[in-house]
């Protein structure tokens, strides 16, 4: 098994002033523990299950672009980009130029888009969500196009691309790994069965549903004649070290419990991550005993 770090908040002690330094020692710290990956939120105002709409926000390629330059190690990604929010060509032109930067190390995450009010918020079209998956497909179509090589015309419903050019290529194998974000069954795993490397999965939904989320992507691999094994499962949740709060035991068990069910990858958000003490503390105690699952 391997774990990731998603960083989804910036309020720190010192504010905005004090975020590219707090930032960076995240990062270096992640990378030197041994975390496999990296990921930051694609939104524009914080969400609320993790703060207030006002506070710090970063952009999410700009601060990617940012990591790459301090790390050495770990993956880099989205956790995930809403399909609204860029022109997929220039999207994939995007991941494309961060695997370079980085050396290899980037994902394409993305997913449909929810959150309304950022949307509405800075004037980005919010269509209706069957729109959104049909945009989300033909993304992900104009990404495997790019990848390859063929710079011939697409021509989509909704996105109508003359040339897709992509030079340079990204530097990973065959191309970045297209992570698709969301549990839906009727959408959502279809696709990543029929276009996607990863899958990523809601933790706190309990092993029971997970279970049956990847059971039903089985099925969709087998229906699109495409291998499970070539899907990395990855589930989304949070560690919280702390007194009275978890233990590495804890978290532990959890990775444990998510190995048993077939999940590879999990990536945890910490709500005291700025103290730094808790990503030592993986590194020391967790990363290395859940690499055995």
């Amino acid at each position: 098994m391997r774990i990731g770090l998603q960083v989804p908040s910036f309020t720190w002690p010192g504010g905005p002033a004090e975020i590219r330094s707090r930032l960076a020692d995240i990062a270096g710290t992640a990378d030197d523990v041994g975390f496999a990956s990296l990921w930051v939120m694609d939104h524009y105002f914080q969400i609320q299950n993790v703060g207030q709409p006002e506070e710090p926000m970063l952009e999410a390629y700009t601060t990617l672009g940012y990591l790459a330059g301090i790390t050495k190690w770990v993956k880099l990604g989205t956790m995930v980009s809403g399909v609204i929010y860029r022109h997929p060509g220039l999207l994939v032109k995007i991941v494309s130029t961060l695997d370079v930067l980085s050396g290899g190390r980037a994902y394409l995450g993305i997913g449909a888009a929810w959150f309304e009010r950022e949307a509405v918020g800075l004037g980005v079209p919010f269509p209706p969500l069957k729109e959104r998956f049909e945009r989300l497909e033909e993304a992900l179509q104009i990404a495997h196009q790019m990848w390859s090589g063929n710079a011939q015309p697409y021509r989509g419903n909704y996105y109508q691309l003359a040339e897709t050019l992509n030079s340079p290529q990204p530097l990973s194998q065959r191309h970045s790994p297209i992570l698709i974000g969301g549990m839906g069954e009727k959408k959502t795993l279809r696709l990543v069965a029929k276009y996607a490397d990863a899958c990523n999965l809601f933790a706190r939904a309990g092993t029971d549903v997970l279970r049956g989320k990847l059971t039903i992507l089985k099925r969709y691999c087998e229906e699109t004649g495409r291998s499970y094994d070539d899907i990395e499962r990855t589930a989304l949740d949070t560690a919280h070290l702390a007194p009275g709060k978890m233990s590495a035991g804890q978290v532990i068990d959890t990775c444990r419990a998510l190995a048993d069910i077939g999940i590879q990858h999990v990536i945890f958000n910490m709500p005291n991550v700025h103290e730094i003490a808790p990503l030592e503390a993986f590194g020391r105690d967790i990363i290395p005993a859940v690499t055995k699952f």
